[in-house]
């Protein structure tokens, strides 16, 4: 069986919040595609399997320790929900 053409294509789905919700709350996720060599794909699907794992959540976790490694700081989804909302109300994009 071809492991890798069977995972091949991820799904994202986005769930509304009720209407009854008074503030608006940002995604918690975002969809980030790019291509890569078949066999890093394979590699990183066995990774995630290894860990029990999705292969979005495995490359978090990469990302995430990356970043830890060479000292490159995430910042907090509020924190950016927050820019967006300043940059809207000034009509400016950076």
């Amino acid at each position: 069986m071809d492991y890798a053409r069977q995972y091949s294509t991820l799904r994202y789905f986005r769930v509304q919040a009720p209407p009854e919700r008074e503030l608006w709350q940002p995604a918690k996720t975002t969809t980030l595609t790019f291509r890569i060599e078949p066999g890093l794909k394979e590699a990183l699907r066995m990774a995630a399997d290894r860990e029990h794992r999705s292969i979005a959540n495995m490359v978090e976790v990469m990302i995430r320790d990356y970043c830890g490694r060479v000292g490159v700081t995430i910042p907090e989804q509020r924190a950016l929900f927050d820019e967006g909302q300043k940059t809207a109300k000034n009509g400016k994009k950076k």
